[in-house]
């Protein structure tokens, strides 16, 4: 009998309180869990990973893969009759394909902050409006012709 009244105890409790937890976990909306005051509003749209040919001297050295996230107002996103992603990626591969101070040896001393800005503001520039708030890198590495040739 002592048995069957602790299992019936241990019972009513756990329901009891994942029952509250839940209660309560609905209450809280996730952008009141997560979002900081300055993402408020916010879409993060993600590009589809570009693939830029490294040109030097007349040969592919190899091929510069990245993906980025930019972030928009959600209301302006609707509202636009073209969206920025094209704009986007056209931005990104451009600047990394005229850009001369990439080191295919050594990735990590590249300066991808003036790399994002200019992403961000050739986009606005060509929407005629201040749309993209901020480009974030997803990706971004460096495959040399040999590495390919192997595959």
């Amino acid at each position: 009998m002592r048995y069957a009244l602790l299992a019936l105890w241990i019972g009513a409790v756990s329901t009891l309180s994942a029952y509250l937890s839940g209660h309560w976990m609905n209450n809280k909306s996730f952008t009141e869990l997560s979002a900081s005051p300055m993402q408020e509003g916010m879409d993060f749209e993600k590009t589809r990973a570009i693939s830029v040919p490294m040109i030097t001297d007349g040969k592919v050295r190899g091929y510069v893969v990245a993906q980025f996230v930019y972030t928009i107002d959600s209301t302006t996103l609707k509202e636009l009759a073209i969206p920025p992603n094209p704009f986007v990626v056209d931005e990104a591969f451009r600047a990394i394909f005229t850009d001369k101070t990439i080191d295919f040896e050594d990735l990590k001393h590249y300066d991808i902050d003036a790399l994002t800005t200019l992403i961000k503001d050739n986009v606005n520039a060509r929407m005629q409006a201040q749309l993209v708030h901020d480009i974030l890198v997803e990706e971004f590495s460096f495959f040399p012709e040999s590495a390919i040739n192997k595959i």
